[in-house]
């Protein structure tokens, strides 16, 4: 009976050992190293895109901004590497990215199959689809008005993401024929459709709008009102590894709850002083909540001052100060009508 007890408490003691060091991976390779290393798309205009100077702006990329924030209490201390669909996974599973925020769908076998983790949903999206409907009418004689009138169309995507899956789904349930002209990167899937290869172009609805801005004549094409699947878009972390889980979905809690607490990029300063016990518990006026995900304790002033709240974030990317204008609609706070919610720090 000693030797079971004794061969527990080594087995137990040689879990921890193991997890003690799974868990200081991440965290302390990137401390190393003295930045994080984000993985992003090659181009989404409000998600992440590069400018000629490899300036990188958008809601994935101000999010990784975040992470480096609260390390590093520097938005800069980041570098970018630009993945494909198809690699995007690859990168993370071999440590070639820390973290990956790239506009990707979590679904149940990602999240089950493929050794990683969805740290939270930066945006709540829909696979949408988007025409020309003067060409198409020209060429079909079917004036489209809606996602049911193409029936027989072809329609163009990227290979390796949900959208053709979704695509098949779509087109099965509702008795209608279809060609999928797919391709590996965005910017060749909007050649394609450009070019008139295909009669759609199928995305999530957010990238349909971005996309509809490079085209030369964006009013002559029209994104369809029906949303056909659901799309909880977010970022993902390799498994194995909690503390580093714990830093990136805390710093996606930490910009929803520094919204919802009205605390800015212009005030988080004076809002250190404030009374409430929950902005004093956010911002490190009360208790050690940030060193309990391995952080200092103003880990949320440094987040906000470095890129602001959700809400900033959100308004300065896709929002209706933006380019894309998209209105906050499910992405809302859950107290304004919307999805995104985060447990308190207390």
């Amino acid at each position: 009976m000693k030797r079971e007890l004794l061969s527990v408490a080594i087995g137990a003691a040689a879990s921890l050992l193991v997890a003690s060091s799974a868990v200081a991976g991440t965290l302390d390779d990137v401390k190393k190293k003295g930045f994080l290393q984000c993985g992003v798309s090659q181009g989404l205009i409000g998600f992440s895109v590069a400018d000629e100077q490899n300036n990188w702006t958008g809601l994935d990329v101000d999010f990784c901004r975040a992470i480096a924030s609260a390390i590093f209490n520097d938005p800069k201390a980041v570098k970018f590497t630009p993945l494909s669909a198809k690699e995007r996974f690859t990168a993370l599973q071999s440590g070639e990215i820390d973290v990956l925020s790239r506009n990707t769908t979590w679904t149940m076998s990602r999240d089950t199959s493929l050794g990683l983790k969805f740290a939270g949903v930066m945006y709540y999206d829909g696979q949408g689809f988007m025409v020309n409907p003067a060409a198409l009418k020209q060429k079909t004689g079917v004036d489209v008005k809606s996602a049911a009138d193409l029936n027989g169309a072809s329609v163009c995507t990227q290979t390796g993401t949900t959208t053709e899956l979704n695509l098949a789904d779509f087109f099965r349930s509702k008795n209608m024929t279809y060609e999928v002209v797919a391709f590996e990167k965005n910017e060749e899937v909007l050649k394609a459709y450009q070019e008139g290869r295909c009669d759609a172009y199928t995305t999530d609805q957010s990238g349909l709008y971005a996309e509809k801005l490079k085209l030369p004549d964006p009013a002559a094409h029209v994104v369809l009102p029906e949303i056909i699947s659901k799309e909880p878009l977010g970022p993902l972390v390799r498994q194995g590894d909690d503390a580093w889980f714990n830093i990136v979905k805390w710093t996606y809690f930490a910009l929803l709850n520094a919204e919802e607490l009205g605390v800015t990029q212009a005030n988080v300063e004076e809002q250190k002083s404030s009374t409430n016990p929950e902005v004093k518990r956010l911002l490190g006026g009360e208790g050690d909540f940030g060193k309990g995900v391995g952080l200092e304790n103003d880990w949320v002033v440094r987040i906000v001052k470095g890129t602001g709240n959700y809400g900033e974030i959100f308004e300065r990317n896709v929002g209706e100060t933006s380019n894309l204008k998209i209105a906050r609609g499910k992405n809302a706070l859950w107290n304004k009508g919307g999805l995104q919610y985060a447990p308190p720090v207390r």
